[in-house]
């Protein structure tokens, strides 16, 4: 199963959003890119409908707002804090991941910063898959994409995609173009292999 959740919330505020996810997430689904697409207003409610899927999923993608180290649901954070407290909700979607799957987050700046490395790796480890994500604020151009695996550490600067403040301490993001690094737009269908993390770099 290719699984998209996505923020319903975002239909008068915060950008107006949700129509466009569910937009594209109906493209998707028209398009042979996804099996299934959900919108959801809190993690409670994505990681129920994940618990109930039958199938293995392959892939999960989720399309929401985000920042540094951080995904949202409208104001419901997801961050590294949610190994420890969404853990038997990572543990049962772990046992719903096939060995091979994706967990992508198609969010602004999630992988960005010291706290998008620290996510991205201990994520990865305690779901034993890939996750991606990005560094970048994105839109239809959505750059800074990077992904890992289980045991491997990020290898992309921890620089990558600030434009104000410093690693620790992130102000402010850049905004995706064409031309900064490792850039997809919104209808990229998969992360290239070539975007994940090496093993002992």
């Amino acid at each position: 199963m290719r699984l998209v959740v996505y923020d319903k919330t975002c239909v008068t505020t915060r950008g107006w959003l949700t129509p466009v996810w569910a937009t594209g997430a109906a493209l998707f689904r028209g398009l042979g890119r996804t099996d299934a697409a959900h919108g959801v207003a809190s993690w409670d409610e994505a990681f129920t409908w994940l618990a109930g899927q039958q199938e293995p999923i392959d892939e999960l993608q989720y399309w929401g707002h985000g920042k540094w180290g951080r995904a949202f649901v409208a104001e419901d954070c997801f961050d590294a804090s949610a190994l420890t407290k969404r853990r038997a909700q990572l543990e049962a979607l772990r046992e719903r991941l096939s060995p091979g799957a994706l967990v992508w987050f198609r969010t602004c700046e999630t992988f960005g910063a010291k706290p998008g490395h620290d996510l991205a790796q201990r994520l990865a480890d305690f779901l034993g898959v890939r996750v991606a994500g990005h560094t970048y604020v994105i839109g239809f151009h959505q750059s800074g994409l990077h992904g890992i695996a289980p045991g491997v550490a990020p290898d992309w600067s921890v620089d990558e995609g600030l434009a104000r403040g410093t690693p620790d301490a992130p102000e402010e993001a850049k905004w995706s173009r064409p031309w900064a690094p490792r850039t997809v737009t919104a209808l990229a269908r998969s992360v290239p292999v070539r975007w994940f993390a090496a093993a002992g770099s």
